[in-house]
């Protein structure tokens, strides 16, 4: 990661935006972290209950600094967001990751506090370390890492809860997707693989005629460039260095972090280096937080 920068002085204005499935799953968690940031600065408080409400929380902050209080998908909701508004490079996110296990996998391999407590200190005092983010040709975003073939969806009952108007939003994106006709396969392609054609900075890395099981495309955290690495058909490694990495091929689903998209035939991603700013604890603990990875 890079170096840090100074956090501010002490007296800032936060926007404390709380995701409705972190009110409805850990609200103790949620009343400690207000508690904290409430003691620590000046915070405004906003409980949205959709996705338009937490936009619009965002768009009107002004000069506060926003902390999202939420899992993996309010804090990609919100990079998303400020990426699109062209905003994101002239602030720095605050997370205090409440949610089930699984949907925080990506904040903990960024490196943020896994306690309420924790995180809440570092949104007040911790370090801004700017951090690099692929960009896709549709203007979508991936904070750590990209998959090919998008992984099966989690087994009913196993994410965590959303219910009311957020449960619905959830349920019609899903419907969406399942109404998605599949991939076309291949006759010559064997069970468990794609063909794909696969390049990085414009080398190749797999061309159509050589059956590819998966596809990682993961973010190094700084310095502008991703480790992509091609698994063969036969068990083979190909991996590569590269800023920006594009795939053809028949209609491919990918796996975004925590999002899936597609069916696409073509898409490129671009490293966009120091793109974003998100507190991280100090140089102290920094160093262990960065031997977490994807």
């Amino acid at each position: 990661m890079s170096a840090a920068e100074p956090p501010g002085d002490g007296d800032d204005q936060l926007l404390v935006v709380i995701d409705p499935v972190a009110r409805r799953s850990d609200g103790e968690s949620v009343r400690i972290a207000k508690d904290v940031l409430s003691a620590g600065a000046h915070a405004k408080i906003c409980l949205p209950d959709t996705p338009e409400e937490f936009a619009r929380a965002l768009s009107r902050r002004g000069a506060r600094r926003p902390v999202v209080v939420g899992d993996d998908h309010a804090l990609l909701r919100a990079v998303a967001q400020l990426h699109r508004e062209r905003e994101l490079a002239a602030g720095v996110l605050s997370l205090i990751p409440v949610g089930a296990a699984h949907a925080l996998e990506v904040a903990h391999a960024l490196g943020v506090p896994r306690g309420a407590v924790a995180a809440a200190r570092t949104a007040l005092d911790g370090a801004v370390r700017r951090l690099d983010l692929l960009v896709d040709d549709s203007d979508g975003v991936v904070l750590g890492r990209l998959r090919i073939p998008a992984p099966p969806p989690l087994p009913p009952g196993s994410g965590t809860p959303h219910t009311n108007i957020t449960a619905m939003w959830d349920t019609c994106r899903s419907l969406v997707t399942s109404l998605v006709r599949p991939a076309p396969v291949a006759a010559t392609t064997n069970p468990g693989t794609h063909r794909l054609r696969i390049e990085a900075d414009g080398v190749l890395l797999s061309d159509l005629d050589t059956p590819v099981r998966d596809l990682s495309v993961t973010s190094q955290g700084d310095g502008g460039l991703a480790d992509v690495v091609v698994r063969t058909g036969s068990g083979e490694d190909v991996t590569a260095e590269a800023k920006a990495v594009t795939v053809s091929g028949a209609d491919f689903r990918y796996r975004a972090d925590i999002q899936t998209g597609g069916p696409v035939r073509t898409r490129t991603w671009t490293v966009r280096a120091g793109a974003w700013g998100l507190m991280l604890p100090g140089p102290a603990s920094a160093d262990a937080a960065a031997g977490a990875r994807w």
